[in-house]
Order: structure tokens, then sequence, then C-alpha cells
């Protein structure tokens, strides 16, 4: 009995300790990178990482949601690279119409409403793609990142708006607040942390959020038990989409210009903030205080690897390992998980 007893509690601090592993290992990489560069643990560099990780996080809100549902969206990085140029052209060039003779010039409220219509829209795409042809969401949204990579390219024939800062005579001035700092806190993190309540509200309280859960857990059981699941599959890559434009400003702000390469290789920052944060990548299990953690873990790992002068092609290597390594501890916690939960049947029989 007492050996019953002590496994079982070994068991417990084990799954205790898997389950804040995102959290443990963001502590190691500060300390770390804080005793290999002393200059890490300053205000300055902890500016530096939380403008990054405002775009890492708000990629990875909406990446959470996607594998939730057992999904996956490839297509983030470009849509926030298309939508840096969609905002970048409508405050530099305007929108022409040839018919009229006449440019019109957004206010910035405006251009974000636009840019972040335009993310709408490609995820719905990328939405319509999947449930209505019951195309993999993989090739669906390779598709599509090519699809507004290419757009990307074509709003400003490859270069670059720079200077994005509008004209007060125009009346669209004041684009880069984007990246500017409200009582010292950058206004990206602003941006993560009201998008971050709202997507954690909806998920735990909404019948959307359960409904997301539902579809992740059992697809087929979702189906019939009544839940839409082709509508809400199609919300959640909208709201992919919307995340994604989104980084695409706030990037471009923080630059004060736009260039359609922005968001290259960032569908892997989005991915890797989820699944360290605890989104499983069979679905139906994630939470978006998790992606919040797993994407300070990113940020830290970016600019702890530049500041320490590790190789870009380093960089990715060890990205890649940090995803793969995250894949199978999440799969090794759902087999402890079973197991416990089987022990506990097999004892109370």
């Amino acid at each position: 009995m007492g050996k019953k007893n002590n496994t079982g509690t070994y068991n417990s601090i084990a799954m205790t300790l898997l389950k804040g592993r995102t959290f443990i290992v963001l502590i190691v990489l500060v300390l770390f990178f804080s005793i290999i560069t002393p200059t890490f643990f300053t205000l300055n560099t902890g500016l530096l990482v939380a403008k990054h990780v405002a775009l890492y996080g708000i990629l990875g809100l909406g990446m959470t949601y996607v594998i939730i549902t057992g999904g996956i969206d490839l297509s983030v990085g470009a849509i926030a690279g298309l939508g840096g140029m969609i905002a970048g052209g409508l405050i530099n060039e305007g929108l022409t119409l040839p018919m009229f003779g006449v440019t019109i010039y957004f206010s910035v409220p405006w251009v974000i409403l636009i840019t972040a219509l335009v993310g709408v829209f490609a995820g719905w795409l990328n939405g319509f793609i999947i449930t209505k042809f019951n195309v993999a969401p993989f090739i669906a949204t390779l598709g599509i990142m090519n699809v507004a990579r290419g757009f990307a390219n074509l709003r400003s024939g490859g270069k670059t708006f720079s200077n994005i800062v509008g004209n007060k005579v125009l009346g669209n001035n004041g684009f880069e607040f984007l990246g500017s700092t409200v009582a010292g806190i950058p206004v990206g993190v602003i941006i993560l942390a009201l998008i971050a309540v709202g997507a954690a509200l909806i998920l735990k309280y909404t019948p959307f959020g359960w409904h997301v859960l539902a579809i992740g857990g059992n697809e087929r059981a979702a189906r019939l038990s009544g839940i839409k699941v082709k509508r809400v599959k199609t919300y959640v890559y909208m709201f992919s989409g919307f995340c994604s434009v989104m980084v695409g400003m706030i990037a471009a702000g923080q630059l004060v210009a736009a260039h359609p390469a922005t968001g290259e290789g960032w569908e892997m920052n989005a991915i890797s903030a989820a699944v360290l944060g605890g989104t499983s990548m069979a679905g139906g299990v994630g939470t978006i205080g998790g992606t919040i953690v797993g994407a300070f873990v990113i940020g830290v790992i970016n600019d702890g690897m530049v500041m320490c002068g590790v190789s870009e092609f380093w960089q990715k290597v060890i990205k890649g390992i940090v995803i793969v390594a995250a894949v199978i501890i999440d799969q090794f916690q759902r087999n402890m998980q079973a197991k416990m939960a089987l022990q506990v049947r097999n004892e109370s029989k």
C-alpha cells in the first residue's frame, strides 16, 4: 500500500512539473542568458524582447485556436506580410480609383479596419477551402501562404513602403503609434493583452469556445451533438487571419516601414509558442495563458541567441529541436495522464 502511495505521489509531482514545464524553461533561459550576456537582463533588452513577444504571441493566439480544432495554419506569416503591405500602401499611396481619376487617403483607424478585413477574408478563404472541399489544412494554408506572399510582392512590385508616417494634410498620419510605447509599455504588448484576454474568456466561458474544444477532442461526436463544425472551423481560421494582419501592422509600425518579406518563417514561431504552451497537436487541448508563456520562451530564445552571436543557421536548428521536443513531451504527458487515469479506475474497483 505504501509503495502504491509513493508511486502516486511521484506521478503527481511529475505531472505537476510537466504542466509547468514551459514556465520552468522560461526561468532557466532568462537565468542562462543573463549569466552568458550581462546586458540581457536590462530594461532595454526587456523592452526589445517584449516587442518581439507581442508579435509571436498574437500569431500564437490565432494558431492556438486552429491547432485546438485539429488544424494547422501555415499562412500566418505571409498574411502578416500582406497586412503590412496593405497598410503601408494605403498610408503612402492611398487608394487610387482610375475610373474617377482620384486617390483616396484613409485615416489611420480606417487603414487598420480595412487591413483587418483583408486578414479576416484571407482566414475565411482558408476555412472555406478546408471545410467546403475537405482539403487538408496543411495543403490549404500552404497554398494561401503563397497566394498572400505573392500579393504582398505585387502590391509594391517587391519594393518596401518606407517612412509610413502619413501626412497631416491628408489626414492619415499617426500610423507609427503601433510601434510606440504607452507609459513605457509597447503598444504591441497592450494589443496582445487585449486579444489574449478576449480569446481566453471566449475559449473558457462561451459556447463557441466549448465547441472549439469539442471539435478538437472528437470532431465526429461534436457533429453528431449538433455543433456546426464547418462554421466553427471557418471562424477559427478567420480569427487566425485577423491576428496575422494585426501582427503585420504592428511590425510595420515598429519599423515605420512595410516590406513584402515580413513574416517569413513566423509560422514556426506561432506553432512553437502554441505547442510549448501546452496546446496539443492532436487537438482538443490548449490554453491562451500557456501560449503567452510559450511566446516569451520563443522571444527569449531568439533574442538571447542573437545577443550571444549564435549563427542564424544554428538558430533555425535549435528552434526546430525545440518544436520536436515540445511535441514529444506533450505526447509523453498524454500517455502518463492516460496511465494515471487507468490506475485510478483499477484501484477504485
